[in-house]
């Protein structure tokens, strides 16, 4: 089953019902499908062939929802790119996926230009309203959809290549995760099975739509039939705005961009009454966070949903029921809940042993949602996919009633604002300033973003360095949601183990352990 299955069975059910709502313009499942077809042929045209990749680098926009479905119409490969990276980092991502033709828009014209004259052989198509800026003018969007014919739905396979979704790298290039058709339709479905949508919904994707998280939740309002709005950027007046405009029913938000929407007063002044539901994820949801969320929004419920880019992307659902009442009593809210239909869960050893309930040890997860592997990494494949058991570098535990419980993060990952960031990614930059003997990044606490980048530098001796320089150097080198906020400088080593690697739990703890009694 392609993953444009969701849009033919809309036109055949509800051909002149409302597909997509963008500012101004409405248009049916029929137009729209009228659209991706003609997006097919001018793919086709520019000599996309099946299983080629196209890549995208844009805010979100309607046109973008007919680039996932046009690019899978026409049996090639979306490849959506990170709008929070560096040019250099995508430039990489470019150069690793080796797409035909990049699609940007107005934000990311300049950044496309800059990055094809470098590759070199990199066709640049520009997708946005307003003339494209600079000179010579790059080719239209629209103008090659008004030229093209529409062709037939090449109608991929289960196991044909989707997509190509860009992780955050842990030691320089950062990974590309193939998803099968297969992989995000079972995703698809198995959270229909969760009941997470209907025919008379109406989803807004406000959410970045590079992240896979927003892409999974646009494929299942397809599958349900529903309508969708999109909003080019979050501010929490402007989601306000989207929502009582065009009805929002639901959206998918990470904790932070609720805590913006909750506690901004400027958000009162709208009819939020349509909004039934907020998936989120990225890290559970603190329970003052939770009391205002509800007090300001009486008629949403919550769901978490916690998983992965490999997993595309879910693994467990946190239901409405256990934010509130009994499951809250019982603690449920701090889990992420219980796996999702159709997906196993185990808790393992080193030795990928099952392990008895409430001991810590790593989540791993299989599926029809594993991934197929990492884009041209097939050593790095077999160590994360282990018998069809996908290992996700999260330490937690299960309880005796199915709730996974997220305790540590194995692979170092620092979730801030929603946004993955690897510690040695961020280490790999910090060490390359020529003060810097030694440094660990860690993810301190933090009200606003859920955790925030901490480097903890031992000097040179004899260098002068202080914590704004090394935030300086990081910023002309990756992106700026990586850069640490706050840097410690000292002259002393590092604590370390016998093994001579840093202990990093020793320099969380002065972070992590009051606001670990504080919630006791």
């Amino acid at each position: 089953m392609s993953t444009t299955y969701g849009l033919h069975r809309a036109v055949m059910l509800n051909r002149n019902g409302t597909a997509v709502m963008f500012e101004d313009r409405r248009r049916t499942f029929a137009e729209l499908a009228d659209r991706v077809a003609r997006l097919a042929g001018a793919l086709k045209a520019l000599g996309i062939a099946r299983g080629d990749r196209v890549a995208v680098l844009s805010l979100n926009q309607d046109r973008y929802i007919e680039l996932f479905l046009g690019v899978a119409w026409a049996g090639a490969v979306i490849v959506p790119l990170n709008i929070r990276w560096s040019a250099l980092e995508n430039e990489d991502a470019l150069r690793d996926c080796r797409p035909k033709v990049l699609f940007v828009d107005a934000a990311f014209a300049a950044m496309g230009r800059e990055i094809a004259e470098r590759i070199g052989s990199l066709p640049v198509i520009y997708a946005d309203e307003a003339p494209p800026p600079g000179s010579p003018a790059l080719p239209d969007y629209e103008g090659l959809l008004a030229a093209a014919a529409p062709v037939a739905d090449a109608e991929a396979g289960d196991d044909e290549l989707a997509g190509i979704f860009y992780t955050g790298g842990t030691t320089g290039r950062s990974k590309g995760v193939m998803l099968s058709h297969r992989n995000l339709m079972a995703n698809a479905r198995n959270a229909l099975a969760e009941g997470l949508a209907g025919e008379n919904t109406v989803y807004l994707n406000v959410a970045p739509m590079f992240h896979l998280a927003n892409a999974a939740a646009m494929y299942i309002h397809f599958l349900a039939g529903g309508s969708q709005a999109v909003q080019r950027a979050f501010t929490p007046e402007r989601l306000a705005q989207t929502i009582e405009r065009f009805k929002v029913t639901d959206i998918l938000l990470v904790p932070t961009m609720i805590q913006m929407f909750v506690d901004d007063p400027s958000t009162s002044r709208y009819d939020l009454s349509s909004l039934r539901l907020i998936i989120y994820g990225a890290s559970p949801i603190s329970e003052a966070l939770l009391d205002r969320a509800i007090e300001k929004l009486p008629t949403t419920k919550f769901v978490q949903s916690y998983g992965m880019t490999e997993l595309s992307p879910s693994a467990t659902l946190l239901p409405w029921k256990d934010h509130i009442g009994e499951g809250r009593a019982k603690g449920r809210h701090r889990s992420g809940g219980r796996p999702i239909t159709m997906v196993d869960v185990r808790i393992v050893d080193a030795g990928d042993r099952p392990v008895p309930p409430r001991v810590v040890g790593e989540i791993v997860a299989r599926g029809e949602t594993v991934m197929m592997g990492y884009w041209e990494r097939p050593e790095e494949t077999r160590k994360a996919v282990v018998d069809g058991w996908m290992h996700t570098g999260d330490g937690g535990y299960m309880d005796e009633d199915g709730y996974v419980y997220v305790v540590d993060r194995i692979k170092d990952m620092i979730i801030s604002g929603g946004e993955n960031v690897y510690s040695a990614e961020v280490e790999n930059c910090v060490a390359q300033h020529p003060a810097v003997a030694q440094c660990a990044v860690i993810g301190i606490p933090d009200a606003k973003w859920g955790e925030t980048v901490h480097a903890v530098v031992m000097r040179k001796p004899g260098i002068p360095v202080t914590g704004d320089d090394i935030v300086a150097h990081c910023k002309e080198r990756i992106a700026h949601y990586k850069c640490p906020r706050s840097v410690r400088v000292q002259d002393e080593p590092l604590p370390m183990s016998g093994a001579g690697k840093i202990l990093k739990r020793e320099l969380r703890k002065p972070y992590w352990e009051p606001k670990q009694r504080q919630n006791a």
